[in-house]
C-alpha cells in the first residue's frame, strides 16, 4: 500500500455530498487514516471545493447550511497542500499530453507524479481519459 496519496476535489466532494459511490470514497478514505497514509493535494483544492459549493446552492441543489456544513468538514480533513515550484510547468505538460482543455485537472497528475503517489479521482471522464497511459490513476469505483 502507498504511504501517501493525492485526491482530486471530485473524490474529497463525494465525502460531503450525497453522490453516486459516496459511500466507497467515505471507505476508501478512512481505510487511508487507518492505515497512515499522507493525503495531499494542490492549493488549488481548497478553491475548486469552494466553487463547487457555491455553484450547488446557487443552483438550488443544496441549502446554504448544507454548504456551509460541508465547507467546515472538509476544512476538518487531514490533507496536506502542497505547491512545489514545477507543479505548474508539470501541469502545463500533461494537459498538453492528454489534450485536455484546462490545466485544473493536470495540476492533480502533477502532484501526484512529483510525489510518486497514486492519484485518486471522482471524475469519471478524467479517468476514461488517463486510466490506458496512466497506471496510477484511480477512481472512487476501483476501490
Amino acid at each position: 500500500m502507498a504511504s501517501k496519496v493525492c485526491v482530486d476535489a471530485g473524490f474529497a466532494l463525494k465525502l460531503v455530498l450525497s453522490e453516486e459511490d459516496s459511500n466507497k470514497a467515505a471507505a476508501e478514505w478512512q481505510n487511508w487514516i487507518r492505515a497512515g497514509i499522507e493525503i495531499e493535494a494542490p492549493f488549488l483544492f481548497i478553491n475548486e471545493t469552494t466553487s463547487v459549493l457555491r455553484n450547488r446552492v446557487y443552483r438550488h441543489e443544496i441549502s446554504q447550511s448544507e454548504a456551509e456544513e460541508a465547507l467546515g468538514i472538509l476544512g476538518g480533513l487531514r490533507i496536506t497542500y502542497l505547491h512545489p515550484p514545477q507543479l505548474r510547468q508539470i501541469a502545463w505538460e500533461l494537459a498538453r499530453r492528454f489534450n485536455r482543455p484546462t490545466t485544473y485537472d493536470s495540476f492533480y497528475l502533477a502532484l501526484a507524479q512529483l510525489e510518486g503517489c497514486p492519484f485518486w479521482t471522482g471524475d469519471k471522464r478524467l479517468y476514461n481519459a488517463l486510466k490506458k497511459d496512466l497506471e496510477w490513476v484511480h477512481m472512487v469505483q476501483d476501490s
